[in-house]
């Protein structure tokens, strides 16, 4: 089943924690490519950081949330929260797809 997960920031926390912790984030998602499908970071009106959202790939919410867990910037207190919810695609690339 495919989830999105959103994350959102810590709005006061110090931007130097994002930068520090990149490259294990980075390595982390690669090493969950067969899990994770797709991540990226999330910006406010103001282009300022406000969060991620991935889209993976897993048997189950408790799957997504061990992953989300070993997520070195989860454990910075930069993420203020994150929701985990299923997701079935009906719509990509111009054309729609069959319904579950």
């Amino acid at each position: 089943m495919r989830y999105i997960v959103l994350f959102e920031d810590t709005p006061d926390a110090d931007p130097g924690l994002r930068t520090k912790n990149m490259p294990a984030h980075l390595d982390l998602l690669e090493s969950a490519a067969p899990q994770v499908l797709s991540a990226g970071p999330l910006r406010d009106g103001d282009s300022q950081p406000a969060g991620g959202l991935w889209i993976v790939e897993a048997d189950s919410v408790g799957d997504v949330e061990d992953l989300v867990r070993r997520d070195p910037l989860f454990a910075t207190g930069l993420r203020k929260s994150w929701t985990i919810r299923a997701w079935t695609r009906v719509f990509d690339n111009g054309q729609r797809l069959p319904l579950a």
